[in-house]
């Protein structure tokens, strides 16, 4: 029961992280450092929840939001610094996802690999929405957007953190978004195909 829950944990932290990797990365290393829900004290991944650890994510989320503010939110999500955050997102979800498992002693380079994975199904689902939404939207919302993905990030790896079983929730509505994403994007590219 207890590995169940951990991969719960872990599954629902690194998706979260994939959508935004900022606070749900501080929210864990804080809650870590607090014994609430999960512990990397002991662990290959206590520096998850050491103060500089946490001062570097802090930096890095200060110099995105600065970016964002300077260039826009377009800038940020696409691009180089896009890039950047991708791939700083895949690999501290898949981080947070082997601490989650070596916790409690289990093996934790099986959570590397799932982490990436779910970190990544967060990542593409979390990106499609809200490019399907910039795409609809003026330019204030755009900018607002971004907030958005923080906030269902933060609560996305609190709730995973507190309330494990609610991860697969999480993780199971990140697929549906990415399925039905990629269905209506078929379904406007065959649209045109007809039109020609």
């Amino acid at each position: 029961m207890r590995l169940f829950l951990d991969i719960c944990t872990g599954a629902g932290v690194s998706a979260s992280s994939g959508i935004r990797p900022f606070l749900p990365a501080l929210a864990t290393g804080a809650l870590a450092s607090a014994d609430l829900g999960v512990d990397f004290d002991g662990t290959d991944f206590a520096f998850l929840e050491g103060f500089w650890f946490l001062l570097a994510v802090l930096a890095a989320l200060i110099v995105v939001v600065a970016l964002q503010r300077a260039r826009g939110a377009d800038y940020v999500e696409h691009g180089p610094v896009g890039a950047a955050v991708a791939g700083l997102a895949i690999g501290i979800g898949a981080v947070l996802f082997a601490g989650t498992l070596a916790d409690h002693g289990y093996a934790w380079w099986p959570g590397l690999i799932a982490g990436a994975a779910c970190a990544a199904l967060g990542q593409a689902a979390a990106r499609g929405l809200f490019d399907r939404v910039r795409a609809r939207v003026e330019a204030s919302v755009r900018e607002a957007l971004v907030v958005y993905a923080d906030a269902a990030a933060l609560v996305g790896a609190v709730v995973s953190i507190l309330v494990p079983p609610l991860a697969i929730v999480l993780v199971a509505f990140l697929a549906w978004l990415l399925i039905g994403g990629r269905r209506r994007a078929g379904e406007k590219y065959a649209g045109l195909r007809i039109l020609r």
